[in-house]
């Protein structure tokens, strides 16, 4: 039997950083929880594994940026290989989600809170993997 999935942690997948958010299935509710630096979208799986040993996930949600039309690009097969290596590497689930304009609503949001300071210097990969994760779990809460 499967065990029931409590906490998971959602990924918004970069070639240049990672943003990770953290969500429960009790409360329905995701918010940011930070970004980590990548190269050529490798990730330092150290950091990684020190996050997933902090906050024991049942399960991993990725982000799949897919075009406007719904049809699948590099950065999709990229965010799947991904996926595919944190199942590898953690032995978790993987669970894949639309993220498609999150990105361009979490610049959004900052900006209409006054936040205009830059998003080179305060990037918007966490927040835009907190909407990406609110939106899997409004479609996996049955609370």
């Amino acid at each position: 039997m499967d065990k029931p999935l409590r906490l998971v942690l959602g990924f918004d997948y970069g070639t240049r950083q990672i943003g990770i958010a953290v969500g429960q299935l009790i409360t329905g509710q995701a918010r940011e929880l930070c970004t980590i630096k990548a190269r050529d979208g490798v990730p330092d799986w150290q950091q990684l594994e020190r996050l997933l040993k902090e906050w024991q996930p049942d399960a991993l949600v990725v982000g799949l940026p897919l075009n406007m039309d719904g049809s699948r690009s590099e950065m999709s097969e990229r965010a799947d290989k991904f996926g595919r290596r944190l199942n590898g590497r953690f032995n978790l689930p993987i669970h894949s989600y639309d993220e498609r304009l999150t990105t361009f609503a979490a610049k959004g949001q900052r900006l209409q809170h006054g936040q205009r300071d830059g998003f080179r210097e305060r990037p918007v990969d966490a927040l835009a993997a907190a909407l990406m994760l609110q939106g899997w779990l409004d479609n996996h809460c049955t609370a």
